[in-house]
């Protein structure tokens, strides 16, 4: 199995996935998010044979969101520009490892795009429930339309049938390598 640290969450995928904390790479920081200002990234990103998944994670139990962009918007954003990175990075990265992995993605069969949204599981005026998960999701849909015309949006206590899974951290972790 594979775990990954995104947060106080740690993601854990079957061997048969390749997964890469895109935002981690040398290539997003130093080259192309220095293209301009605004230049996003999603937080993992999943080959699962010929499948990609493009995976955002966004944790709200201990803390609201504060960010003025909205939510769909900032997703959309991040899937947006990390797709545009995509070619460029096969090609130009610095790093082979994320030339390698960029070209596994390019060569996928399929996008997919998840959101991974933590929220209090009991409303409470100090931390609410802001988002209803299904609102987001079609919202989402609506927008992303042509890159994944059926976005995911889940939480670690209703998964659907990913084959992934997700727990709270429960003791410190060492850092994750940026490739598994």
């Amino acid at each position: 199995m594979i775990s990954i640290e995104v947060d106080d969450l740690i993601f854990t995928f079957p061997d048969s996935c390749k997964v890469s904390k895109y935002d981690d790479w040398a290539f997003y920081r130093n080259q192309f998010s220095a293209m301009w200002d605004g230049i996003k990234a999603v937080d993992f990103l999943v080959v699962e044979g010929q499948m990609i998944w493009f995976i955002e994670v966004k944790d709200y139990r201990q803390s609201r969101r504060t960010k003025v962009i909205d939510l769909v918007d900032e997703v959309a954003q991040k899937v947006f520009c990390t797709l545009a990175a995509m070619l460029p990075a096969k090609f130009n990265a610095s790093n082979s490892d994320e030339c390698q992995f960029a070209e596994e993605v390019v060569k996928g069969q399929q996008l997919r795009v998840v959101l991974h949204l933590e929220q209090p599981l009991k409303s409470s005026k100090l931390f609410p429930r802001a988002f209803e998960p299904s609102n987001i999701q079609l919202k989402l849909r609506t927008l992303i339309k042509p890159i994944d015309p059926h976005p995911v949006v889940v939480e670690s206590t209703k998964m659907r049938s990913l084959s992934w899974t997700v727990a709270s951290k429960q003791s410190p972790k060492n850092s994750n390598p940026p490739f598994v």
